[in-house]
């Protein structure tokens, strides 16, 4: 824990690198000039000294953003942040949830790329014929279309680091906004982002002195070709744990339910520890078959076997200075895994065929979805082998605990089909997002992915005025087993409902709930965590979920 002095030292870098952001942004001299400016800067100063305190980055973009919505009402507000020329938002307000899944890139949205191309803040004209990034998306009308618009480029001694946007369903309501002043709000903006960045230089050095690194996963999700998404509490935890170990070279063994993210997880860990410029290989054991296991793994001598023509060396050399990630290790045969003991141990092994000792410097990151307490009991697991890959044992959450995060992933994967088949827009309606909340997905983020690339080919077929909006019937009650009541109603049933007028869908999904919820307490004695694991829901997410529904 830091001292009292300790925080104050931050505090007072941060505000000294905050005052010099100021100077150098772009803010209009009779603005720089006039009083009204000073609560500006005691503003800046004030999210500086934040920035070093307890604040989290969500919790820290979330006040900005509420400032930002007091200086301009507007019923939407974005910001978002340049990362290699694609704007990925960092923190919404009054829009949906699957946009912070998303990555925008401004050559596909115009308005984005006029307001980079625009030198100060930009006010759109209400029948500018450009569609607007955030159609459909606006929480105060779902599903309609933005009327008014307006955007600022962020920069910091002319450099871009992101973009500030608001909007309003009412085509007049930036009519009267001084853009001078919109000007100061989005320079607040620009400062916020840079000196942030300048505060996590400053934990890293003490990070440097004893303090774990926090920024490893942030990088990953942003890495190319995968990402690790979320902000559920799960998620958060999973985050921590990464970033204990991922630069150490401990074996880790991560454990979780099929289509979790396993491999993700270990490429993540070796893309931030000391090996990342090293070779990450990749062995399925449970593909390897039994006859060549031991000659994938440490390689063989020419004439070892019937077809071993040439000397070949096998994965543990392939990865010697790098990380060999062994995936399904469950499935690896006895026999092989006494062979595999001793590299794990000693980090030697002999190829096929040969008595010479090779030595390789490798980093073990094993997975499987099996107990291996359960298989080394029942005697199908060596407890030796177990207990060297359990040096640092990682548990994946399955997607059920992390409810929170599956609007997010949503709409990455909603954007990843549409750009991938040329489709433009694509998102969910709101029914489509509770059916989705409701789902236990046994199969995991994998089951969700190709649930929604499903979806999104079945809703190409009813595109409506460009945009494709996937609902409940593209996602298919075979593949999303909906809760019951929106599941297709049996015959008697459907005689009963049709001379009843139905609910809406979130009507439905709002009754069940409260049920659920009533009974699981009932039979929980009034205990609200007992309730909470009979439901398997994270607690703090039951909490939240029964005041929405006014069981609190």
């Amino acid at each position: 824990m830091k001292s009292r002095g300790h925080d104050e030292r931050y505090a007072f870098e941060a505000q000294g690198a905050a005052a010099l952001l100021l100077r150098s942004l772009s803010i209009p001299a009779d603005l720089r000039a006039d009083a009204p400016c000073q609560p500006v800067v005691d503003a800046l100063q004030g999210i500086a000294v934040d920035l070093t305190t307890a604040l989290t980055a969500t919790d820290r973009y979330a006040r900005l953003l509420d400032a930002v919505r007091r200086v301009v009402p507007c019923d939407a507000a974005a910001l978002l942040i340049d990362d290699h020329g694609a704007l990925v938002p960092l923190a919404a307000d009054g829009l949906s949830p699957e946009l912070l899944g998303r990555r925008l890139s401004p050559a596909a949205q115009p308005r984005l790329q006029a307001i980079l191309d625009h030198e100060g803040p930009l006010r759109f004209a209400p029948d500018d014929p450009r569609p607007d990034p955030y159609d459909g998306l606006v929480l105060a009308a779902e599903g309609m279309n933005v009327h008014a618009c307006m955007g600022s480029s962020l920069r910091v001694r002319g450099e871009l680091v992101g973009v500030l946007t608001v909007d309003a369903l009412d085509p007049t309501a930036f009519d009267h906004i001084d853009l001078q002043a919109f000007a100061t709000v989005a320079a607040l903006a620009a400062a916020t982002l840079q000196a942030a960045s300048l505060v996590e230089r400053l934990e890293a050095t003490a990070d440097r002195r004893g303090r774990v690194n926090r920024e490893m996963v942030a990088d990953a999700l942003a890495s190319h070709g995968g990402q690790l998404l979320g902000r559920s509490a799960a998620m958060r935890h999973l985050e921590d744990e990464m970033a204990v170990v991922a630069r150490t070279d401990l074996t880790v063994l991560l454990t979780g339910e099929t289509g979790v993210g396993k491999e993700l997880v270990a490429r993540t860990l070796h893309e931030h520890s000391r090996r990342a410029d090293q070779p990450l290989v990749y062995v399925n054991c449970a593909a390897l078959p039994h006859s060549i296991a031991e000659s994938e793994l440490f390689g063989h001598v020419r004439g070892a076997f019937t077809g071993a023509v040439r000397d070949r060396c096998g994965k543990f050399e392939l990865a010697d200075g790098g990380t060999l990630f062994l995936d399904e290790i469950g499935e690896l045969p006895l026999d092989i895994q006494s062979k595999l003991l001793r590299a794990l141990q000693e980090g030697e092994l002999q190829r096929v065929g040969s008595d010479q000792l090779i030595r390789a410097d490798v980093r073990i990151i094993a997975a499987t979805n099996r107990d291996l307490d359960a298989e080394v009991a029942a005697g199908r697991f060596r407890a030796d082998v177990f207990h060297r890959l359990s040096v640092y044992p990682i548990h994946v959450p399955p997607l059920r605990d992390r409810v929170d995060d599956i609007a997010l992933l949503a709409g990455w994967f909603l954007q990843r089909e549409g750009a991938r088949h040329g489709l433009g827009s694509v998102r969910l309606d709101a029914s489509a997002r509770a059916a989705l909340e409701q789902n236990d997905w046994p199969g995991n983020v994998r089951e969700l992915e190709h649930v929604i690339m499903r979806g999104v080919l079945r809703a190409a077929r009813h595109r409506h005025d460009g945009e494709i909006v996937v609902t409940p019937h593209h996602l298919g009650a075979g593949e999303v087993p909906l809760h019951a009541a929106l599941a297709p109603p049996t015959a008697v049933a459907a005689c009963r409902l049709a001379a009843e007028p139905l609910p809406t869908m979130r009507e439905a999904v709002d009754a069940r709930q409260r049920e659920l919820i009533t009974r699981a307490l009932e039979q929980a004695g009034g205990n609200w965590s007992d309730a909470a694991r009979a439901l398997e829901l994270d607690r703090s997410n039951l909490h939240r979920l029964a005041r929405r529904l006014g069981l609190r």
